[in-house]
């Protein structure tokens, strides 16, 4: 039986650096994101100015016109259009703020693509149904209905406790396994299951962090952390990447004092990760 591991700030430290002056652009990692979509287009710029904010050195945004508009306004520095096989990426995100009940024949044969890649991936939302198959290292981050969905389609057996530590860890286990990915199973004490079935919990973060748009943030950072970490397990960078993010939301909710905090939004965490990640370089 495999043991859960807590997963700590000094773990997290492990995974960040301050840039020297040998350091590029490229060096710091190249994250690309295909997501959003007219009917969800601020999915993209929240993961956008995720991966930006998380220490990105270049980020590439692929999408519809009209969200990529949307992008540019809120972050300039973005490139976006399609990359035509020149440009590197270490690491895609996918699928956030995505239906694939929406999703045209010419979408499907891309994403297709990036998961047939050897750069890590994402995967997020809208495109979780296309894990089951993937070739390019990759990480799913459902959160419970997701996950649910999830098992029924791999029927992999739920438990009548499924909220239960215990058991959300064996379902986690039980799903990479299947897909032979790793997961990240989104929670107030979120769980990263590899497919050796090695699990790692983090606690990092605070009850204000569930609304709208924290899990388009979510992946955003776990780009960036994947894309400047190209020797780290899955596994660990998605540990340090959740922790970053828990981190962030109890800077934005003022909650480091054990004070009750206040409401945020998404963007709020966002803005926050700057100091996340001064907090864990100091």
């Amino acid at each position: 039986m495999f043991e859960v591991r807590e997963w700590t700030r000094s773990d997290t430290a492990r995974l960040f650096r301050a840039p020297t002056a040998e350091d590029d652009k490229y060096a710091r990692g190249v994250v690309a994101l295909r997501t959003g979509s007219p009917a969800y287009p601020g999915a993209a710029v929240l993961g956008v100015e995720a991966a930006w904010r998380s220490g990105a050195g270049f980020v590439r945004y692929v999408g519809a016109e009209r969200v990529a508009d949307a992008v540019l306004a809120r972050r300039p520095e973005t490139v976006v259009g399609a990359d035509a096989g020149r440009s590197r990426v270490d690491a895609w995100v996918i699928g956030s703020g995505t239906d694939p009940a929406d999703r045209s024949d010419a979408e499907g044969v891309a994403l297709r693509e990036i998961l047939a890649g050897s750069a890590p991936v994402v995967i997020d939302a809208g495109a979780l149904d296309l894990a089951p198959g993937a070739r390019a290292p990759f990480l799913v981050t459902p959160h419970a209905r997701e996950f649910a969905r999830l098992q029924e389609r791999l029927r992999v057996s739920s438990t009548d406790d499924a909220r239960a530590d215990d058991a959300r860890a064996d379902a986690a286990r039980q799903v990479a396994a299947k897909i032979g990915g790793t997961v990240l199973l989104k929670g107030a004490r979120t769980l990263i299951a590899a497919p050796d079935g090695a699990v790692l919990a983090v606690e990092a973060g605070t009850g204000w962090l569930a609304t709208a748009g924290t899990g388009d943030v979510l992946a955003g950072v776990l780009g960036a952390v994947l894309a400047a970490n190209p020797d780290a397990s899955l596994s660990e960078a998605a540990a340090a990447g959740a922790w970053l993010h828990g981190h962030a939301a109890r800077i934005a909710a003022g909650v480091l004092d054990g004070g009750p905090g206040h409401p945020i939004v998404a963007l709020d965490v966002a803005e926050a990760l700057p100091s996340a990640i001064e907090s864990v370089l100091a």
